[in-house]
Protein backbone atom coordinates (compact mmCIF):
# COMPACT_ATOMS: atom_id res chain seq x y z
CA UNK A 1 0.00 0.00 0.00
CA UNK A 2 2.33 2.79 1.09
CA UNK A 3 4.22 1.50 -2.33
CA UNK A 4 1.42 2.23 -4.48
CA UNK A 5 1.05 5.42 -2.60
CA UNK A 6 4.38 6.57 -3.47
CA UNK A 7 4.07 5.73 -6.74
CA UNK A 8 1.15 8.04 -7.05
CA UNK A 9 2.47 10.96 -6.12
CA UNK A 10 5.10 10.50 -8.30
CA UNK A 11 2.97 10.12 -10.79
CA UNK A 12 0.83 13.23 -9.65
CA UNK A 13 3.96 15.35 -9.73
CA UNK A 14 5.14 14.79 -13.15
CA UNK A 15 1.38 15.29 -14.69
CA UNK A 16 1.68 18.81 -12.42
CA UNK A 17 4.93 19.92 -13.35
CA UNK A 18 5.35 19.01 -17.35
CA UNK A 19 2.55 20.90 -18.16
CA UNK A 20 3.99 23.74 -16.26
CA UNK A 21 7.35 23.26 -17.38
CA UNK A 22 6.34 23.82 -21.52
CA UNK A 23 4.04 26.07 -20.47
CA UNK A 24 0.68 24.37 -22.00
CA UNK A 25 -1.97 23.47 -19.63
CA UNK A 26 -4.36 21.37 -22.29
CA UNK A 27 -7.88 21.44 -21.70
CA UNK A 28 -10.13 18.03 -21.49
CA UNK A 29 -14.12 18.58 -23.03
CA UNK A 30 -16.80 15.75 -21.64
CA UNK A 31 -20.04 16.28 -23.21
CA UNK A 32 -23.05 13.87 -21.51
CA UNK A 33 -26.58 14.38 -23.32
CA UNK A 34 -26.98 18.76 -23.49
CA UNK A 35 -24.41 18.84 -20.36
CA UNK A 36 -20.28 19.76 -21.20
CA UNK A 37 -17.99 19.52 -18.43
CA UNK A 38 -14.39 21.48 -19.50
CA UNK A 39 -11.59 20.77 -17.71
CA UNK A 40 -7.82 21.01 -17.66
CA UNK A 41 -6.09 17.78 -18.26
CA UNK A 42 -4.17 18.03 -15.11
CA UNK A 43 -7.55 18.39 -12.73
CA UNK A 44 -8.95 15.60 -14.39
CA UNK A 45 -6.12 13.11 -14.31
CA UNK A 46 -5.87 14.37 -10.55
CA UNK A 47 -9.63 13.71 -9.77
CA UNK A 48 -9.31 10.24 -11.57
CA UNK A 49 -6.32 9.16 -9.48
CA UNK A 50 -8.17 10.43 -6.53
CA UNK A 51 -11.29 8.58 -7.35
CA UNK A 52 -9.72 5.53 -7.93
CA UNK A 53 -7.24 5.50 -4.66
CA UNK A 54 -10.89 6.52 -2.78
CA UNK A 55 -11.78 3.18 -4.41
CA UNK A 56 -8.91 1.49 -3.22
CA UNK A 57 -9.55 2.54 0.38
CA UNK A 58 -13.11 1.48 0.27
CA UNK A 59 -12.45 -2.02 -0.78
CA UNK A 60 -9.85 -2.23 1.82
CA UNK A 61 -11.70 -1.03 4.16
CA UNK A 62 -14.76 -3.58 3.44
CA UNK A 63 -12.58 -6.48 3.02
CA UNK A 64 -11.00 -5.66 6.31
CA UNK A 65 -14.60 -5.30 7.71
CA UNK A 66 -15.75 -8.51 6.19
CA UNK A 67 -12.67 -10.42 7.78
CA UNK A 68 -13.62 -9.05 11.09
CA UNK A 69 -16.98 -10.52 10.98
CA UNK A 70 -16.10 -13.73 9.39
CA UNK A 71 -14.00 -13.93 13.00
CA UNK A 72 -16.59 -12.62 15.13
CA UNK A 73 -19.23 -14.95 13.68
CA UNK A 74 -16.78 -17.98 13.75
CA UNK A 75 -16.11 -17.00 17.61
CA UNK A 76 -19.97 -16.66 18.15
CA UNK A 77 -20.99 -20.03 15.95
CA UNK A 78 -18.66 -22.31 18.05
CA UNK A 79 -18.47 -20.70 21.74
CA UNK A 80 -21.21 -23.91 22.30
CA UNK A 81 -18.80 -26.33 20.78
CA UNK A 82 -16.20 -24.71 22.55
CA UNK A 83 -17.56 -24.96 26.09
CA UNK A 84 -18.76 -28.23 25.39
CA UNK A 85 -15.21 -29.51 24.59
CA UNK A 86 -13.82 -27.74 27.83
CA UNK A 87 -16.90 -29.43 29.97
CA UNK A 88 -16.12 -32.87 28.18
CA UNK A 89 -11.87 -32.25 29.46
CA UNK A 90 -13.20 -31.44 32.55
CA UNK A 91 -15.23 -34.58 32.79
CA UNK A 92 -12.54 -36.69 32.09
CA UNK A 93 -10.57 -35.39 34.62
CA UNK A 94 -13.09 -35.36 37.55
CA UNK A 95 -13.53 -39.07 36.37
CA UNK A 96 -9.80 -40.13 36.63
CA UNK A 97 -9.92 -38.19 39.98
CA UNK A 98 -12.67 -40.05 41.39
CA UNK A 99 -14.96 -37.30 41.50
CA UNK A 100 -17.68 -39.50 39.85
CA UNK A 101 -20.61 -37.42 40.55
CA UNK A 102 -19.12 -34.04 38.43
CA UNK A 103 -17.75 -36.63 35.95
CA UNK A 104 -21.40 -37.51 35.53
CA UNK A 105 -22.55 -34.00 35.32
CA UNK A 106 -20.09 -32.75 32.73
CA UNK A 107 -20.21 -35.66 30.57
CA UNK A 108 -23.61 -35.74 30.39
CA UNK A 109 -23.80 -32.17 30.01
CA UNK A 110 -20.99 -31.90 27.11
CA UNK A 111 -22.03 -35.13 25.24
CA UNK A 112 -24.41 -33.54 22.11
CA UNK A 113 -21.90 -30.57 21.31
CA UNK A 114 -18.59 -32.49 22.00
CA UNK A 115 -18.33 -34.47 19.03
CA UNK A 116 -17.43 -37.09 21.55
CA UNK A 117 -21.06 -38.41 21.79
CA UNK A 118 -20.34 -42.23 22.56
CA UNK A 119 -17.54 -41.66 24.78
CA UNK A 120 -19.16 -39.39 26.68
CA UNK A 121 -22.22 -40.96 27.52
CA UNK A 122 -20.24 -44.38 28.03
CA UNK A 123 -18.44 -42.50 30.77
CA UNK A 124 -20.82 -40.59 32.14
CA UNK A 125 -22.59 -43.92 32.36
CA UNK A 126 -19.78 -45.63 34.30
CA UNK A 127 -19.76 -42.78 36.67
CA UNK A 128 -22.81 -43.21 37.49
CA UNK A 129 -22.53 -46.80 38.14
CA UNK A 130 -19.73 -46.11 40.46
CA UNK A 131 -21.84 -44.09 42.09
CA UNK A 132 -24.61 -47.00 42.75
CA UNK A 133 -27.12 -44.61 40.81
CA UNK A 134 -28.88 -47.46 38.27
CA UNK A 135 -31.89 -45.11 36.74
CA UNK A 136 -28.92 -42.50 35.44
CA UNK A 137 -26.76 -45.84 33.97
CA UNK A 138 -30.02 -47.08 32.11
CA UNK A 139 -30.48 -43.65 31.00
CA UNK A 140 -27.31 -43.03 29.58
CA UNK A 141 -27.11 -46.73 27.85
CA UNK A 142 -30.29 -46.00 26.54
CA UNK A 143 -28.99 -42.53 25.26
CA UNK A 144 -25.96 -44.65 23.98
CA UNK A 145 -28.19 -46.78 21.77
CA UNK A 146 -29.17 -43.94 19.78
CA UNK A 147 -25.83 -42.65 18.70
CA UNK A 148 -24.69 -43.70 15.21
CA UNK A 149 -21.06 -43.84 16.38
CA UNK A 150 -19.25 -46.73 14.32
CA UNK A 151 -16.67 -49.52 15.78
CA UNK A 152 -14.66 -47.24 13.53
CA UNK A 153 -14.86 -44.13 15.27
CA UNK A 154 -15.58 -45.58 18.87
CA UNK A 155 -12.61 -47.94 18.56
CA UNK A 156 -12.52 -51.38 20.93
CA UNK A 157 -12.16 -49.69 24.29
CA UNK A 158 -15.62 -48.29 23.96
CA UNK A 159 -17.09 -51.58 23.03
CA UNK A 160 -15.54 -53.03 26.20
CA UNK A 161 -16.46 -50.37 28.54
CA UNK A 162 -20.12 -50.68 27.30
CA UNK A 163 -20.10 -54.73 28.04
CA UNK A 164 -18.93 -53.72 31.24
CA UNK A 165 -21.79 -51.67 32.28
CA UNK A 166 -24.47 -54.06 30.85
CA UNK A 167 -22.72 -57.24 33.17
CA UNK A 168 -22.75 -54.61 35.56
CA UNK A 169 -26.49 -53.71 35.22
CA UNK A 170 -27.09 -57.51 34.87
CA UNK A 171 -28.62 -56.65 31.14
CA UNK A 172 -26.56 -59.90 30.32
CA UNK A 173 -28.43 -60.66 27.17
CA UNK A 174 -27.35 -57.21 25.53
CA UNK A 175 -23.81 -58.22 27.14
CA UNK A 176 -23.74 -61.50 25.00
CA UNK A 177 -25.40 -59.62 21.75
CA UNK A 178 -22.41 -56.82 21.79
CA UNK A 179 -19.89 -59.44 22.50
CA UNK A 180 -20.86 -61.40 19.95
CA UNK A 181 -21.14 -58.33 17.28
CA UNK A 182 -17.32 -57.98 17.91
CA UNK A 183 -16.89 -62.09 18.55
CA UNK A 184 -13.89 -62.19 15.81
CA UNK A 185 -11.78 -59.90 18.01
CA UNK A 186 -11.74 -62.18 21.25
CA UNK A 187 -8.91 -64.09 19.51
CA UNK A 188 -7.05 -60.72 19.51
CA UNK A 189 -7.66 -58.90 22.52
CA UNK A 190 -7.37 -60.58 26.00
CA UNK A 191 -9.57 -57.79 27.38
CA UNK A 192 -12.68 -59.12 25.25
CA UNK A 193 -11.70 -62.38 26.39
CA UNK A 194 -11.73 -61.61 30.01
CA UNK A 195 -14.93 -60.25 29.72
CA UNK A 196 -16.63 -63.49 27.27
CA UNK A 197 -15.26 -65.85 30.08
CA UNK A 198 -17.08 -63.71 33.20
CA UNK A 199 -19.93 -63.70 30.90
CA UNK A 200 -20.01 -67.17 30.00
CA UNK A 201 -19.69 -67.96 34.06
CA UNK A 202 -22.82 -66.18 34.92
CA UNK A 203 -24.51 -67.88 31.75
CA UNK A 204 -23.57 -70.61 32.88
CA UNK A 205 -22.17 -71.91 30.07
CA UNK A 206 -19.61 -74.11 32.01
CA UNK A 207 -18.21 -76.07 28.71
CA UNK A 208 -17.15 -72.97 26.76
CA UNK A 209 -15.48 -71.55 29.63
CA UNK A 210 -13.49 -74.53 30.18
CA UNK A 211 -12.57 -74.73 26.39
CA UNK A 212 -11.71 -71.25 26.66
CA UNK A 213 -9.76 -71.16 29.37
CA UNK A 214 -6.87 -72.75 27.09
CA UNK A 215 -6.52 -69.68 25.21
CA UNK A 216 -6.68 -67.46 28.84
CA UNK A 217 -3.39 -69.42 30.51
CA UNK A 218 -1.42 -68.34 27.17
CA UNK A 219 -2.08 -64.98 28.37
CA UNK A 220 0.66 -63.37 30.65
CA UNK A 221 -1.48 -60.20 31.18
CA UNK A 222 -4.10 -62.68 32.81
CA UNK A 223 -2.97 -63.51 36.58
CA UNK A 224 -2.58 -67.07 38.00
CA UNK A 225 -4.52 -66.49 40.44
CA UNK A 226 -7.92 -65.21 37.88
CA UNK A 227 -7.49 -68.11 35.79
CA UNK A 228 -7.34 -70.62 39.18
CA UNK A 229 -10.67 -68.71 40.18
CA UNK A 230 -12.02 -69.44 36.64
CA UNK A 231 -11.04 -72.75 36.56
CA UNK A 232 -12.50 -73.41 39.85
CA UNK A 233 -16.03 -71.59 39.25
CA UNK A 234 -16.10 -73.66 35.81
CA UNK A 235 -15.50 -77.10 36.93
CA UNK A 236 -17.34 -76.90 40.02
CA UNK A 237 -20.76 -75.63 38.04
CA UNK A 238 -19.56 -77.96 34.95
CA UNK A 239 -20.02 -81.31 37.99
CA UNK A 240 -22.97 -80.04 39.60
CA UNK A 241 -24.78 -79.05 36.22
CA UNK A 242 -24.22 -83.06 35.50
CA UNK A 243 -25.13 -84.57 38.43
CA UNK A 244 -28.60 -81.87 39.19
CA UNK A 245 -29.55 -82.22 35.38
CA UNK A 246 -28.68 -86.51 35.37
CA UNK A 247 -27.34 -88.01 38.17
CA UNK A 248 -24.16 -88.99 39.76
CA UNK A 249 -23.51 -91.71 37.53
CA UNK A 250 -23.03 -89.05 34.57
CA UNK A 251 -21.01 -87.17 37.00
CA UNK A 252 -18.90 -89.81 37.22
CA UNK A 253 -18.77 -90.28 33.32
CA UNK A 254 -18.09 -86.46 32.63
CA UNK A 255 -15.03 -86.77 35.53
CA UNK A 256 -13.48 -90.36 34.02
CA UNK A 257 -13.52 -88.95 30.53
CA UNK A 258 -11.84 -85.65 31.41
CA UNK A 259 -7.71 -85.63 30.51
CA UNK A 260 -5.04 -86.58 32.81
CA UNK A 261 -3.57 -83.43 32.98
CA UNK A 262 -6.73 -82.01 34.18
CA UNK A 263 -7.67 -84.45 36.95
CA UNK A 264 -4.51 -83.50 38.16
CA UNK A 265 -5.04 -80.33 38.97
CA UNK A 266 -5.50 -79.23 42.69
CA UNK A 267 -8.17 -76.93 42.03
CA UNK A 268 -10.46 -79.23 39.28
CA UNK A 269 -9.72 -82.07 41.90
CA UNK A 270 -11.68 -79.61 44.80
CA UNK A 271 -14.11 -78.82 43.00
CA UNK A 272 -15.18 -81.89 42.07
CA UNK A 273 -14.78 -83.24 45.85
CA UNK A 274 -17.11 -80.38 47.10
CA UNK A 275 -19.76 -81.70 44.48
CA UNK A 276 -19.39 -85.12 45.89
CA UNK A 277 -19.47 -84.31 48.84
CA UNK A 278 -22.52 -81.65 49.07
CA UNK A 279 -24.57 -84.74 47.05
CA UNK A 280 -23.51 -86.99 49.81
CA UNK A 281 -21.91 -89.35 47.00
CA UNK A 282 -19.45 -90.91 49.77
CA UNK A 283 -17.73 -93.79 47.92
CA UNK A 284 -16.32 -92.13 45.10
CA UNK A 285 -15.38 -89.04 47.12
CA UNK A 286 -13.33 -91.45 49.62
CA UNK A 287 -11.59 -93.24 46.86
CA UNK A 288 -10.52 -90.16 45.62
CA UNK A 289 -9.59 -88.64 48.71
CA UNK A 290 -7.72 -92.07 50.18
CA UNK A 291 -4.60 -91.76 48.42
CA UNK A 292 -3.99 -88.04 48.67
CA UNK A 293 -4.36 -88.85 52.29
CA UNK A 294 -2.27 -91.27 52.12
CA UNK A 295 0.47 -90.17 50.80
CA UNK A 296 0.40 -86.84 52.87
CA UNK A 297 2.24 -84.72 50.55
CA UNK A 298 -0.62 -82.36 48.82
CA UNK A 299 -0.29 -79.57 51.59
CA UNK A 300 -2.68 -77.37 50.07
CA UNK A 301 -5.62 -79.80 49.12
CA UNK A 302 -4.67 -81.28 52.42
CA UNK A 303 -5.83 -77.99 53.96
CA UNK A 304 -8.76 -77.68 51.67
CA UNK A 305 -10.17 -80.71 52.36
CA UNK A 306 -10.77 -79.28 55.89
CA UNK A 307 -14.01 -77.24 53.94
CA UNK A 308 -15.56 -80.11 52.46
CA UNK A 309 -18.72 -81.38 53.60
CA UNK A 310 -18.21 -84.58 54.44
CA UNK A 311 -20.69 -85.93 56.58
CA UNK A 312 -18.74 -89.35 57.83
CA UNK A 313 -16.02 -92.08 56.29
CA UNK A 314 -14.23 -94.06 58.72
CA UNK A 315 -11.50 -95.45 56.03
CA UNK A 316 -10.47 -91.09 55.43
CA UNK A 317 -10.51 -90.86 59.45
CA UNK A 318 -8.00 -94.06 59.34
CA UNK A 319 -5.84 -92.47 57.24
CA UNK A 320 -5.56 -89.03 59.17
CA UNK A 321 -5.17 -90.51 62.58
CA UNK A 322 -2.26 -92.86 61.34
CA UNK A 323 -0.38 -90.10 59.92
CA UNK A 324 -1.07 -88.30 63.74
CA UNK A 325 0.05 -91.66 65.70
CA UNK A 326 3.37 -91.11 63.06
CA UNK A 327 3.65 -87.33 63.81
CA UNK A 328 1.45 -86.56 67.22
CA UNK A 329 2.92 -82.70 67.02
CA UNK A 330 2.27 -82.19 63.19
CA UNK A 331 -0.50 -79.65 62.60
CA UNK A 332 -1.86 -81.03 59.33
CA UNK A 333 -3.01 -83.89 61.18
CA UNK A 334 -3.77 -82.81 64.11
CA UNK A 335 -6.22 -79.90 62.26
CA UNK A 336 -7.71 -82.47 59.54
CA UNK A 337 -8.60 -85.59 62.59
CA UNK A 338 -10.18 -82.34 63.98
CA UNK A 339 -12.17 -81.42 61.51
CA UNK A 340 -13.03 -85.42 60.24
CA UNK A 341 -14.18 -85.49 64.29
CA UNK A 342 -16.16 -82.80 63.79
CA UNK A 343 -18.17 -84.02 60.91
CA UNK A 344 -18.98 -87.36 62.08
CA UNK A 345 -19.72 -85.48 65.07
CA UNK A 346 -17.14 -87.15 67.44
CA UNK A 347 -16.90 -83.78 69.46
CA UNK A 348 -14.39 -84.99 72.35
CA UNK A 349 -12.11 -86.33 69.96
CA UNK A 350 -12.51 -82.77 68.18
CA UNK A 351 -12.08 -81.15 70.72
CA UNK A 352 -8.75 -82.97 72.29
CA UNK A 353 -7.44 -82.88 68.67
CA UNK A 354 -7.91 -78.62 68.80
CA UNK A 355 -6.64 -78.44 72.14
CA UNK A 356 -3.40 -80.20 70.63
CA UNK A 357 -3.13 -77.79 67.81
CA UNK A 358 -4.00 -74.32 69.49
CA UNK A 359 -1.30 -75.50 72.22
CA UNK A 360 1.89 -76.35 69.70
CA UNK A 361 4.85 -74.61 70.63
CA UNK A 362 4.24 -72.04 66.96
CA UNK A 363 1.28 -70.84 65.86
CA UNK A 364 0.40 -73.31 63.27
CA UNK A 365 -3.70 -72.91 63.09
CA UNK A 366 -5.80 -70.91 61.34
CA UNK A 367 -9.45 -69.59 61.08
CA UNK A 368 -10.96 -72.16 59.85
CA UNK A 369 -9.87 -74.17 62.71
CA UNK A 370 -10.74 -71.87 65.18
CA UNK A 371 -14.07 -71.03 64.13
CA UNK A 372 -14.42 -75.00 64.00
CA UNK A 373 -13.15 -75.45 67.71
CA UNK A 374 -15.82 -72.72 68.67
CA UNK A 375 -18.70 -74.59 67.26
CA UNK A 376 -17.23 -77.80 68.70
CA UNK A 377 -16.98 -76.22 72.56
CA UNK A 378 -20.37 -74.63 71.95
CA UNK A 379 -22.13 -77.97 71.00
CA UNK A 380 -20.18 -79.19 74.21
CA UNK A 381 -21.73 -76.40 76.58
CA UNK A 382 -18.29 -74.44 76.51
CA UNK A 383 -19.62 -71.18 75.92
CA UNK A 384 -16.74 -69.28 77.60
CA UNK A 385 -13.63 -71.24 76.07
CA UNK A 386 -15.98 -70.70 72.65
CA UNK A 387 -15.50 -67.08 72.81
CA UNK A 388 -12.22 -67.30 73.46
CA UNK A 389 -11.74 -69.13 70.36
CA UNK A 390 -13.62 -66.89 68.14
CA UNK A 391 -11.82 -63.78 69.92
CA UNK A 392 -8.47 -64.92 68.40
CA UNK A 393 -9.86 -65.17 65.48
CA UNK A 394 -9.95 -61.03 65.11
CA UNK A 395 -6.84 -61.24 67.04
Amino acid sequence: MKRLLLLLILFLGVIVITPMLIGEKGYILISIGDSAIETTVITAIITLALCFFAIALIIKFFRGGLSFSFKAWNKIAFASRRRALKDFNKGIAAYVLGDYKQAEHLLAKSADASNFEHIAYLVAADAAQKQALKPNTDHYLGLLEQTTSTFKDAGLEAVLIKIKLLIGQQNYQQARNVIDEHHKHIGHDVRLLRLEIELSLIEQRFDYVIKKLNAAQKQKSISLETITLWQQQAFYGAFNQQIKQHDSHVLLEYWQQLPKKIKQSETVVLAYCQVLAENQVNEPLAKLLLPIIKKGNAISLLKAVRTLPITQDDSLMAAAQKHLHNEPHNAIWLSLVAHFATASQQWQLAEKAFNSLVNLEEKQYDKIDLLVFSQVLEHQGHLDKANQALRKIHA
